[in-house]
């Protein structure tokens, strides 16, 4: 009876093992390749009032060991860098303000602002747009700023890479202090609904933008070459002076690229955070 009851105990754990490996197993991807259950594509996500979320709006909140404070209000926020994107692994789980996460849904994850909040997201290689509502927390990858839906980012058309560079800018129902408005601001027009992504073509790369990485404008050419020298001297060949003479006094530009995308950008990054430069910006032309 020992023996036996010693077998079911190691059976038990047995399969406990195997599942737990099962589930640590599973990566995020888009839904099953063909599966007929895979609606439409939907329509962006129409801004609105809506109170803020008794979950998760901190003020503060830590995750893996970082703390990360919640911006009061999401007026004036825009900001360009990296956006992932998460899938099937999570639908159905419930987002940081308690609502079941919907990879069909034009949602996103975003670390810092206010849940939920309306943001507009510029996909800066093809200029593809959409609107979606940031009610989840995340990414919390270092080097990325926005967690897309799968319908979001199909729509970008960055579901195959994984990543694209950004442009996030919200569309704010809050006053400059975060504070309650005294009188109710008009309602922002709902968002025309982006392009359904066309199938890629052999000539669909001319019509991109060349991206480029700003890391100082100066009104003095001797401090850009300066900060070129810099730059070079730490194997970051790709650098140049980019006068504007548009502006007057003249301005000098140093920039870094064309970068051919995320994988070079976050190199890119990381040897200008060796530098102490931690303020690069995205330009596109």
């Amino acid at each position: 009876m020992r023996r036996s009851a010693l077998q079911s105990l190691l059976l038990l754990l047995l399969s406990a093992t195997l599942a737990s490996c099962g589930s640590n197993s599973l990566k995020d991807g888009p839904p099953r390749s063909g599966s007929a259950s895979i609606p439409e594509l939907p329509d962006d996500a129409v801004p609105r009032r809506e109170p803020r979320s008794k979950y998760g709006n901190g003020p503060v909140y830590e995750v893996l060991g970082q703390r990360y404070t919640v911006m009061r209000s999401s007026d004036g926020y825009k900001e360009r860098g990296v956006a992932s994107w998460y899938g099937k692994k999570f639908h159905g789980n419930l987002t940081s303000n308690r609502e079941p996460y919907d990879m069909y849904a034009m949602t996103a994850a975003h670390k810092s602002l206010p849940l939920p909040t309306y943001v507009r997201v510029r996909n800066l290689r093809n200029n593809r747009t959409v609107v979606v509502r940031v009610n989840d927390r995340g990414p919390f990858a270092h080097n990325r700023i926005i967690d897309l839906s799968y319908s979001a980012a199909l729509k970008l058309d960055m579901v195959k890479d994984g990543t694209s560079l950004v442009e996030v800018e919200a569309i704010s129902f809050d006053s400059p202090a975060g504070d309650r408005p005294t009188r109710q601001p008009t309602a922002a027009p709902p968002p025309r609904p982006a392009p359904r992504p066309e199938p890629a073509t052999a000539g669909a790369s001319m019509n991109d933008n060349r991206i480029f990485v700003q890391v100082g404008a100066f009104g003095s050419r001797e401090n850009a070459e300066q900060r070129l020298r810099r730059l070079r001297s730490s194997g970051i060949g790709i650098s140049f002076i980019l006068e504007d003479g548009a502006s007057e006094p003249a301005i000098y530009r140093v920039r870094i690229g064309p970068i051919k995308g995320v994988v070079q950008y976050d190199i890119i990054v990381e040897e200008l955070e060796n530098l102490g430069i931690t303020d690069p910006y995205l330009v596109t032309e």
